[in-house]
């Protein structure tokens, strides 16, 4: 599967329509259409390369060196299947290269790379592999490599990318702006990839405006201009007020005791300047304040427990809701249905569980709702007793 070392190649389902044919694939430069001088990419080098035929000795050394990295970084996966898709004349790969001179026209000069397939038709493409060499990891290259990916992705008229992550991905995908929430509509993707057991489809939309090699840039902007009209209304910058005085005692005369916090609040100078009264300290009481510290940690306790959950190999059916148009029975069977994403949901509302044994009753119907409309010969319901024996050692005091 995936993580910032890579997506694995994945066994792809009957493809119902074909890439359009493309000219050969371009030699690695640097970024092209860069501007600005201190754009992070601008010194990088790379490369879009496919097999398309002509037999270019520099294309046919990249995916060759693209086809090594892969399978180093990625054990587990078979060598030949990786080479299959890197040759494959229907994908395309984005490759790194390395700035050393000492690797040029060699294995070592590719430092990462993503392969992908693209959909023309459709406007999406699935990644296939996604890859940065062990010892460049720590610099940034993951980001970059996947903004470099979109910015092309982005002239080639495709609105989506697609992929299956693992649980080791899901964090790298997330911060590359992938989320669990598919979007687009399933008739566009749907018979030309393949589900896989295991994994959890993930997708990004490119916006066709957007130069994704100056995200770095455009956010510093964004951020310059809100703090330049937050000081137009603030005083913060402006005006300095001086520290307390060793032993600052404030008068406390006539104030009760359950006032004396407030009180010493506004004795401090600034806080009636800044627009704060005497009633909005006292308005939210101390007890309120331990209510609220407990229920924020229930709720991290609870987001936890069921983030574990997800991250069992065998939760993969259990994490988002089951498809009505494509199980077109199940709700007439189970009339209370309920996924993963439901229960993380409603405790991030705040509101919903007032205790573990609430979250634990909730987890225990998924499992009694799989065993209900799945034969116990199933995959699904091996799943269901699976996640029933961890539910088991995870809420062991419930």
């Amino acid at each position: 599967m995936a993580n910032e070392r890579g997506v694995n190649g994945r066994q792809k389902g009957k493809q119902a329509t074909s890439s359009r044919k493309r000219k050969n694939s371009t030699s690695g430069s640097s970024l092209r259409n860069n501007k600005s001088t201190n754009n992070p990419y601008a010194s990088i080098r790379y490369a879009i390369v496919q097999n398309d035929g002509s037999n270019d000795p520099t294309t046919l050394m990249r995916l060759i060196g693209l086809k090594s990295l892969f399978a180093k970084q990625l054990p587990k996966m078979p060598k030949e299947y990786i080479a299959h898709l890197v040759l494959d004349r229907r994908h395309k790969s984005l490759a790194l290269l390395s700035n050393d001179p000492a690797h040029k026209d060699s294995d070592e000069e590719i430092i990462g790379g993503i392969t992908y397939r693209a959909y023309p038709d459709m406007k999406f493409a699935e990644i296939a592999f996604c890859a940065v060499s062990a010892s460049q990891q720590v610099k940034g290259y993951g980001t970059k490599l996947m903004n470099l990916v979109k910015q092309h992705a982005v002239t080639e008229g495709i609105e989506y990318f697609i992929t299956y992550a693992d649980n080791y991905a899901i964090g790298y995908f997330k911060k590359q702006g992938f989320t669990k929430s598919i979007t687009m509509h399933k008739s566009r993707f749907h018979g030309l990839i393949k589900d896989y057991d295991g994994a959890t489809m993930v997708e990004c939309y490119m916006h066709p405006s957007i130069d994704y090699t100056r995200i770095p840039e455009m956010i510093k902007v964004q951020r310059e201009f809100l703090l330049k009209r937050i000081r137009l209304v603030a005083k913060s910058h402006r005006v300095i007020y001086p520290p307390l005085p060793c032993g600052f005692q404030p008068i406390l005369e006539g104030v009760s005791r359950n006032n004396e916090s407030a009180a010493r609040s506004m004795a401090i100078p600034g806080v009636a300047e800044a627009g704060w009264t005497f009633n909005d300290l006292i308005s939210t009481p101390g007890n309120n304040k331990d209510a609220d510290r407990l229920k924020n940690h229930l709720k991290s306790e609870l987001l936890q427990l069921v983030r574990k959950t997800e991250e069992q190999q065998f939760s993969w059916p259990f994490r988002l809701p089951v498809d009505a148009n494509d199980v077109q029975d199940y709700l007439d069977v189970i009339k209370d249905p309920i996924d993963l994403s439901t229960i993380e949901k409603r405790i991030k509302k705040g509101d919903w569980y007032k205790s573990k044994k609430m979250l634990y009753v909730d987890l225990m119907r998924i499992v009694q709702n799989c065993k209900t409309y799945n034969d116990s010969s199933s995959s699904y319901h091996e799943c269901a007793v699976s996640l029933e024996t961890y539910l088991g050692t995870l809420f062991e005091d419930c």
